[in-house]
């Protein structure tokens, strides 16, 4: 069974979290330091190959009251480019308010705010596919 990989996409960083064989469980891998769009699907194209991906979920930033604002344009436009170069099906999901309880699970693990700086991203990604995979098994 293929694996499912989730993102948290950001204008200076790309979480990335990828699912366990069965798709019960997510886990965070990296936070990827965007550079440009080229460099950041070739590292993406890696992780994909490392844990035989079949498909993407991308955390879609939407307003409190469901709407699109830019934030989310962006990462659709950003799903799109991804679905088309890798030909793997990418989902949209919902992540209103997944960096904010990523930041509240971190600080209730007592982790230093600099150590959070630099994980925020992948736990986000992390909540974006665990949220994503439950939905999936009701």
């Amino acid at each position: 069974m293929k694996r499912i990989m989730g993102l948290d996409v950001g204008d200076k960083t790309i979480g990335v979290a990828v699912s366990d064989e069965l798709g019960w469980t997510a886990q965070g891998v990296e936070t990827i330091k965007r550079q440009s769009r080229e460099k950041d699907f070739a590292r993406l194209d890696e992780w994909i190959a490392k844990y035989d991906v079949g498909e993407i979920v991308v955390g879609l930033p939407k307003n409190m009251n469901g709407t699109i604002g830019p934030r989310g344009e962006i990462c659709q436009a950003f799903a799109s480019r991804l679905e088309a170069h890798t030909s793997l099906p990418v989902h949209l999901w919902d992540e209103r308010l997944t960096t904010m309880a990523a930041e509240r699970m971190l600080i209730s693990a007592d982790v230093s705010r600099q150590k959070r700086k630099k994980v925020i991203d992948k736990m986000a990604a992390v909540l974006i596919l665990q949220g994503y995979l439950d939905a999936k098994s009701r």
